[in-house]
């Protein structure tokens, strides 16, 4: 009978969180209520509270296993040898990647409820995530770049670098190819703003 009911509960547990994926995906974080997450997963609106304190709590494991994979992913490619430019690209075709076998949920992974990417210490873990993802991808930068650590040089071009990726990754949201079939097709033009970019950066620095 315990085996039973810890199934029930890891079934109720899933089905929460698939449905507030799914309201969230389609009518935006704000907007859903826990009850209609609740009705949406076929349980009581008292139940869903047994799982999940609040909807913030819902957007943490909705999206943290798949952020700290991405992490994981990302910090491996850091300890690559190799050429920086080269790291940084594979890291970009990552992020893109990733974030286009994930369309429904981009959004809810990277923007619901984010703070500022160099707050040190963000209170929601997710955010946490978030701003160590962007940390990365400033190492990245300034291996490409020898902008100094820290300088502010270096968060306003990997902010830009950062805006550059988000905006591929918005183009292609609604798109009816699928990620393989964009990464395809464009692969050659995505390297090519990516090395555009740089060269924008080293030219900054040269001149000051």
């Amino acid at each position: 009978m315990p085996r039973k009911k810890h199934v029930r509960s890891e079934d109720t547990k899933r089905d929460i969180l698939n449905a507030a994926g799914q309201l969230f995906a389609a009518r935006g974080y704000d907007a859903v209520t826990m009850r209609e997450i609740a009705k949406e997963a076929n349980c009581s609106h008292t139940t869903i509270y047994i799982y999940f304190e609040d909807k913030e709590a819902l957007l943490n494991q909705l999206s943290m296993p798949s952020l700290l994979g991405l992490k994981q992913m990302i910090g491996d490619l850091l300890l690559e040898e190799g050429e920086p430019e080269s790291i940084l690209k594979h890291i970009s075709q990552l992020f893109i990647r990733f974030c286009l076998l994930n369309r429904n949920m981009y959004r809810i992974f990277f923007e619901i409820k984010s703070v500022r990417v160099d707050e040190a210490t963000p209170e929601m873990e997710i955010n946490q995530i978030r701003n160590l993802l962007f940390a990365q991808l400033m190492q990245a930068v300034r291996n490409c770049t020898g902008l100094k650590d820290g300088s502010e040089r270096l968060l306003a071009s990997t902010r830009i670098y950062f805006y550059m990726l988000h905006g591929i990754v918005g183009t292609y949201q609604y798109s009816e190819e699928t990620a393989e079939e964009l990464l395809q097709r464009l692969a050659d033009t995505f390297d090519e703003a990516f090395e555009v970019l740089l060269l924008g950066f080293r030219e900054k620095k040269s001149i000051g």
